[in-house]
């Protein structure tokens, strides 16, 4: 089994990326990171999703309340005011931890290896933890994020709002020598999640899919008021998944770096896929995943495709198999 440390900030989307990640993978620890919410409801949530799994086992830690270089920003608007509004679910019994999130990935980095990091936040503690422990670099499997895009963003124009949040910190993860696997928003809109695939979550006879159900209808409406959305996007889980099941994403080598300077394109993930020929390179690159850049050596691969039908059954099985 697959070791990893998953860096979140729950966030709905975030609860299924926990959920997928716990059953399939040794999950050794989580570290929280101030994003979709602010750290101490980023922990807490974390928390409370483990207790109900069945999971109070796997650490929780705090790591930074917020960006690099900028002051934090949230989204509410999606996530409700706890950053997991919806469903009721108790207080967690369990603590969090007193070590502080970045120490807790060098530490166990540097004690284990071969770790992938999964994050699905902001990537401010992954940044810190390479600024802090250089020699950590090559005990990293891999960092398979949520965040940016091939072609387009979600809180800008240019930009996907976890690399939006600290363009800073994306910008050390890209051009560190880590390979990175990148769920752009590219990738992740192809797996819309509505009401039909919610209702069939719903009956799933399990405590922890009714809960998921009840999620999924708070994530949904807000998508549906803000956005016009027919469902909602489970954006986080796409990088769980991507680490469980790799064939589950096909995915292409780029050149990727982070615009830190732009008036209208801070935070935008540039993707170098010039190697590409063709009238719609971003259309023909789904047909030509794995081939390689001609201008520079790729430091990252793109998810392209997802096998939505894959992906759905990963996550029925899931629910399905838990308390």
């Amino acid at each position: 089994m697959k070791k990893v440390i998953l860096d979140c900030d729950p966030g709905h989307d975030d609860a299924f990326a926990i959920m997928l990640a716990a059953r399939h993978l040794e999950v050794l620890g989580i570290t929280g990171i101030g994003g979709n919410c602010v750290i101490e409801n980023v922990a807490r949530n974390a928390l409370k999703i483990l207790e109900l799994i069945g999971r109070p086992d796997i650490p929780v830690f705090k790591g930074h309340s917020r960006p690099l270089a900028v002051e934090l920003v949230t989204a509410p608007q999606f996530h409700g005011k706890s950053g997991l509004d919806g469903p009721e679910l108790p207080e967690p019994r369990t603590p969090v931890q007193n070590k502080h999130g970045v120490d807790f990935i060098v530490d166990t980095l540097r004690a284990v290896g071969d770790v992938t990091l999964i994050a699905t936040g902001p990537l401010t503690n992954i940044a810190a933890a390479l600024n802090k422990a250089p020699d950590i670099v090559p005990r990293i499997r891999e960092i398979v994020i949520m965040g940016g895009s091939v072609s387009f963003g979600n809180w800008t124009p240019a930009a996907e709002f976890n690399i939006f949040v600290d363009p800073e910190a994306a910008y050390r993860v890209f051009n560190s020598p880590v390979h990175v696997k990148m769920c752009g928003l590219n990738l992740t809109r192809q797996c819309l999640i509505g009401p039909a695939e919610a209702e069939r979550i719903r009956r799933i006879p399990t405590r922890t899919a009714s809960v998921a159900a009840e999620l999924l209808d708070f994530y949904m409406e807000a998508c549906r008021k803000l956005i016009g959305s027919d469902g909602a996007d489970l954006h986080d889980a796409c990088a769980a998944a991507w680490v469980i099941d790799p064939g589950l994403i096909k995915g292409a080598a780029m050149r990727i770096t982070v615009e830190l300077r732009g008036e209208f394109t801070r935070g935008m993930t540039v993707c170098d896929y010039r190697h590409l020929r063709g009238e719609d390179p971003l259309r023909d690159i789904y047909h030509e995943a794995g081939t390689a850049p001609r201008g520079g050596e790729p430091n990252a691969e793109a998810g392209m495709e997802l096998d939505r039908g894959r992906f759905l059954s990963l996550l029925y099985d899931t629910l399905a198999g838990y308390p």
